[in-house]
């Protein structure tokens, strides 16, 4: 390791040095960063003590719902001891310094959420920055008073030194803090039973902003001289555009200029989704009406055939042969062989998209050493390099703030959005905000993958599951990422240790690749979402085939509480007897084995992902062919619940988000082309279809949080798809349920 990548490790000391702020403030963060001259103080996490007592603290996260911009700063505030109303945030751009060896993070780590990482690759981080904070306070205060240090407390705001009677302000203490060198060893945090804020139930910090309009999200943007941009998208698969006449678009009042924009050759990675043509314009309404009024002429494109049809024929075909065997534990052909009762089965679940309520955009102006970038983004790091790939300007010069984010998690881990801004300032000199319709965004996407898994089970005399196997055809996530070999495709699809792997012994999971024109892309929960759907449909399936109780079944397999290996994200172990607790504990609550009327069921599912576990229970009534979801109970075991406001928000929203997708949502292609352009055939539920005896739990297990913003989603659709079977003896194989209950 060179010396200056070496010197930009940032250690705790590295990380909390005291320097001295502006406007009387106390500034805690990363001075060796920081700009003095810019008010903006673009410096990395920190902690600024503001003369009246108020308290700001960063959030280098983005925010897309799951709450980070409230649990990041209750962490600080926890052991910075603060009157938490007394708090607010403001929001850090993204912060990368270039050395010798590359880039290195500027704030003390990371800046991107997905996978449910975003509280827990900050858990420690957070909480020790507040911690060192407080003791700083406690020293200049212990100095000035001429006491040990270990004389000194506090209380929220306040150093007090009980032998003396004496108390001292935070924000008296601000120069004298300042002027401190770091302590050597580490500073101690707060045991979990002394936690005030940690733990506590607490309003979204800037939940009020959300709810009267004040909150800014990309689509918010305003800048100086300004110009709006909209794309013509090539409608066909992979389509480049091969003419177009844009003399009527140019007689569009206030539309500015119009140039092709070149997508990526089919199999090519992803720079941006699709070739189109760019309508610049003095307002997005005429750059709109400038598109309209285009004439473009597309090259006949390799994925003109591709159809819905032909790709389920096709996943149909390919399970009919041998795939790559991507697991293969045990003998399962000889349990297989040897089993009382074997069961084959098929489920289908199909391509969807992501629905953001707000559509892409981004702000960019590219200068001839510089670049602007102002985008909802998860991945703000991926929007730099972006913005690099399109304009060749150094990252370093590359300047990305990240605003609050209008939903869709997964889609917003990709930046084609903002390389489109970026290429379309470039070209014309001009600070350019991009903005994509409706239509747009469910016409070009990066779908949820689709695919046909085949189930197969071995089960002895005695109802054990002595052999497993799942098999998939399917449109790989990984499909033209750059780099990614034929043979590894399948990691996005199959999680290789996910149950009952260490469970069953004779398990075999197998791939086969349909590498159809669409693209695809990180959906919520990723492949979670599928695999549960699944494993826990076909569990029911196994129960009713060989005559046991679906509960009974999923505790005998899933045992009692241990360490399982699990190499894959979420790991390093997994507990299949949390699952367990879960699991009775959402049956206890909603009645499960009670009498229940003629066309009346109830459904279990539980899952482990991404570290944390969940599980429902859904009572639902089925009468010629409507479909009722009486009561919902849902529970989540994310370790220790940091922010449970959020914790509740997210299973609330998960389950509906789940249920949403599973009842009505579908991206078909016909002719190469999306056949969805809006939500009126690509229609979100309704909230008259979710009941009001609505329940979410929180069964805490440790004082170690986990990731909560996708375990929620997964086991919300086999529930209820399990419910409508025992209240109808209709097996749902295929999502969306549709009018398959009619």
């Amino acid at each position: 390791m060179s010396a200056v990548l070496e010197r930009y490790q940032v250690t705790r000391r590295e990380f909390l040095v005291v320097g001295a702020g502006v406007a009387g403030s106390l500034v805690i963060g990363l001075p060796a960063f920081a700009d003095e001259t810019d008010d903006a103080r673009t410096i990395g996490w920190f902690v600024q003590i503001n003369p009246d007592g108020s308290v700001v603290i960063g959030a280098k996260e983005p925010e897309i719902g799951q709450g980070l911009r409230t649990a990041l700063p209750m962490m600080v505030a926890e052991e910075l001891d603060v009157d938490w109303d007394k708090v607010s945030i403001r929001q850090m751009p993204l912060g990368i310094v270039k050395t010798a060896d590359g880039f290195t993070w500027k704030y003390g780590g990371g800046q991107g959420v997905g996978g449910s990482t975003g509280l827990t690759s900050n858990w420690q981080l957070m909480r020790q920055a507040g911690a060192d904070a407080r003791r700083q306070l406690m020293r200049a205060a212990a100095a000035r008073l001429g006491v040990d240090e270990s004389q000194c407390d506090t209380r929220p705001g306040v150093v007090v030194c009980t032998s003396l009677q004496s108390e001292i302000a935070y924000a008296d203490l601000v120069v004298d803090a300042a002027a401190l060198a770091m302590p050597e060893d580490t500073t101690p945090l707060k045991p979990i039973e002394e936690h005030e804020i940690i733990g506590t139930h607490r309003n979204t910090i800037d939940g009020l902003d959300i709810v009267t309009g004040k909150a800014k999200y990309g689509i918010d943007t305003e800048q100086p001289d300004m110009r709006y941009a909209v794309i013509a998208r090539a409608p066909v698969l992979n389509a480049r555009v091969a003419s177009f006449d844009d003399t009527k678009a140019r007689e569009v009042p206030g539309v500015l200029d119009v140039f092709t924009i070149d997508g990526p050759s089919p199999g090519e990675p992803y720079v941006i989704l699709a070739s189109g043509v760019a309508v610049v314009a003095t307002s997005t309404w005429a750059a709109i009406k400038g598109r309209q009024a285009l004439e473009i002429e597309w090259e006949k494109s390799p994925n003109a055939n591709d159809s819905s049809v032909r790709f389920w024929r096709e996943n149909e075909e390919m399970l009919k042969d041998t795939g790559q065997i991507v697991l293969d534990d045990g003998d399962f052909d000889a349990a297989m062989a040897a089993a009382e009762t074997t069961l084959v089965r098929q489920y289908r679940v199909p391509f969807v998209n992501h629905a953001p309520l707000e559509p892409q955009n981004c702000y960019a102006y590219v200068q001839a050493d510089s670049c602007h970038i102002i985008a909802p983004t998860q991945m703000p790091s991926g929007a730099s390099r972006a913005a690099n790939a399109v304009t060749g300007i150094p990252r370093e010069n590359i300047h990305v703030e990240m605003t609050r984010v209008g939903g869709g998690f997964g889609r917003r881990l990709t930046n084609d959005y903002v390389a489109e801004a970026a290429m379309i300032s470039k070209k014309t000199g001009w600070p350019i905000k991009l903005q994509w319709t409706r239509e747009d965004d469910v016409k070009n996407d990066f779908y949820r993958p689709g695919g046909l898994h085949e189930m197969r089970a071995g089960v002895d005399a005695d109802g054990n599951v002595t052999a497993w196997a799942q098999r998939l055809a399917s449109g790989s996530k990984y499909y033209r990422r750059p780099n990614m070999p034929d043979e590894n495709l399948f990691g996005a699809e199959l999680y290789l240790d996910d149950f009952p792997r260490r469970i069953v012994d004779n398990i075999r999971m197998e791939y086969f690749h349909n590498a159809i024109g669409l693209p695809r892309g990180s959906w919520r929960a990723p492949a979670h979402t599928v695999n549960a759907f699944v494993i826990q449909s076909f569990i029911d399936e196994i129960a009713h085939e060989t005559g046991q109780d679906p509960l009974q079944l999923r505790l005998d397999l899933l045992g009692e509480s241990r360490e399982l290996e699990y190499s894959g994200h979420g790991g390093p172990t997994f507990n299949p007897g949390r699952l367990a607790r879960l699991t009775s504990f959402v049956a206890e609550k909603i009645g499960y084995g009670k009498e229940l009327p003629a066309g009346r069921g109830i459904g279990l599912a539980t899952h482990f992902t991404f570290g944390g576990y969940s599980a429902h229970a859904m009572e639902v009534t089925v009468v010629d062919g409507t479909l009722t979801i009486e009561r919902i109970v849902a529970a989540i075991d994310c370790g220790y619940a940091v922010h449970p406001n959020a914790v509740h928000a997210q299973l609330e929203g998960g389950t509906i988000d789940g249920l949403s997708t599973a009842l009505g949502l579908e991206i078909t292609v016909r002719d190469g082309q999306v056949e969805q352009s809006n939500f009126h055939d690509y229609p979100l539920a309704r909230m008259a279809a979710f009941p009001s005896r609505f329940e979410t739990h929180i069964l805490p297990y440790d004082d170690v949080p986990t990731g909560v913003g996708e375990v929620t989603i997964p086991t919300a659709a086999p529930a209820l798809t399990n419910a409508i079977f025992a209240a109808t003896g209709k097996r749902i194989r295929n999502l969306p349920i549709g009018d398959q209950l009619a």
